[in-house]
């Protein structure tokens, strides 16, 4: 009988022990979904009070995100701007492609205001046997794919998409010192010229990339093209989302996944604030968001936000929020992601905007 006691005594002492246990990981998600949520209201509740102030693309780049996480049309409007922005552009651009010398004149100032600093001085360097490649795709793409995810034909499409059917884009973004230069944006224009159906570039730009980046070699790496290589691997998923208006294939993906996940220690330690909420979105947006990547993540941006400018500073602590917009609105994604996700805005749909549209679009096909 003695036995027995001991015995239902041990058994629950244990229960007790697992009981305790659950509790307190409770109590520490609990702890760590409000700090999560402090965050996420600061940084928003900054934003929002200033958004007015920002630039037009910055209010955009906002208003899209926000649309897309919530479904919520009050940040149409935020939205609408940026599509008031890249008609005018577009309308600039593609109705000028038959004018001599036009594009050779554009791609030059397209390269001009890159900058001067380092990044600025490889980029150029790396451009100089694809003059036109950056008005082709930073320009032309950029514009009529941002127009086409809102399910609307901008102005003179029909001779912007002949244009990119007509011009080299593949040598461009499969050129290694192209993706040591510009990793992120070429996953971009591949998935973008895919949208547009002007090519399909997706995977040699894939096997490129894993070709100048094999993992293998990532002690070679400075901090700089580590750096490179991680903005690139977020956004092929981003890309392939379309930018937060769906879920995406974790087979598909694994492979990034998996490397994430398997280097967390090293990215934490080496990446910038912006990446590391990107790298945590991937999971989000492959539909992990339980994996503890994603809880080092968040813990990483909880510790990087200054409570006493309500953001989330530079690199080199600058808390302005016109610079600061799209590395604080990551935050805000990995912080507190949505169950679903909202595709558009459709602005010719929504109450909000369907009377204000530009008179140069039209409503896709």
């Amino acid at each position: 009988m003695a036995f027995l006691t001991k015995k239902y005594l041990l058994k629950i002492s244990t229960l007790s022990l697992a009981l305790f246990s659950l509790a307190a990981a409770s109590s520490v998600t609990d702890v760590n979904q409000t700090q999560n949520d402090a965050v996420y209201q600061g940084i928003k509740n900054n934003l929002e009070q200033h958004l007015y102030q920002l630039p037009p693309r910055v209010q955009g780049h906002y208003g899209i995100r926000l649309y897309r996480m919530t479904g919520d049309e009050k940040y149409a409007n935020a939205a609408l701007v940026d599509l008031y922005a890249v008609t005018e552009s577009q309308a600039f651009y593609a109705c000028s492609l038959d004018k001599p010398g036009f594009i050779t004149s554009e791609a030059e100032k397209a390269i001009s205001v890159l900058g001067k600093g380092p990044r600025a001085k490889a980029r150029k360097k790396a451009l100089e046997p694809f003059p036109e490649f950056l008005f082709y795709t930073d320009v032309l793409l950029r514009f009529s794919s941002r127009i086409d995810e809102f399910g609307l034909t901008g102005p003179c499409n029909d001779k912007l998409i002949s244009a990119l059917k007509k011009a080299d884009l593949k040598t461009g973004l499969t050129d290694q010192a192209m993706i040591k230069s510009w990793a992120a944006q070429l996953i971009n224009y591949a998935y973008w010229a895919k949208q547009l159906e002007v090519g399909d570039y997706v995977n040699e730009y894939k096997q490129a990339f894993i070709a100048v980046y094999p993992n293998n070699k990532d002690s070679e790496l400075n901090k700089k093209q580590y750096r490179n290589k991680l903005y690139g691997l977020t956004h092929f998923i981003f890309a392939a989302s379309e930018y937060y208006q769906h879920d995406v294939d974790p087979k598909e993906f694994a492979w990034i996944l998996d490397y994430f996940e398997d280097n967390i220690d090293r990215i934490l330690e080496d990446a910038t604030d912006d990446i590391i909420a990107e790298v945590g979105i991937s999971f989000h947006l492959a539909g992990l968001s339980n994996n503890p990547v994603v809880a080092k993540t968040q813990a990483h941006i909880v510790d990087a936000f200054d409570k006493d400018v309500q953001f989330i500073r530079s690199p080199m602590g600058n808390p302005d929020l016109a610079l600061g917009e799209h590395r604080n609105v990551l935050a805000m994604m990995l912080l507190n992601w949505p169950q679903k996700l909202h595709k558009g805005p459709y602005f010719t749909e929504l109450k909000a905007t369907k009377k204000y549209m530009p008179k140069q679009v039209s409503v896709k096909k």
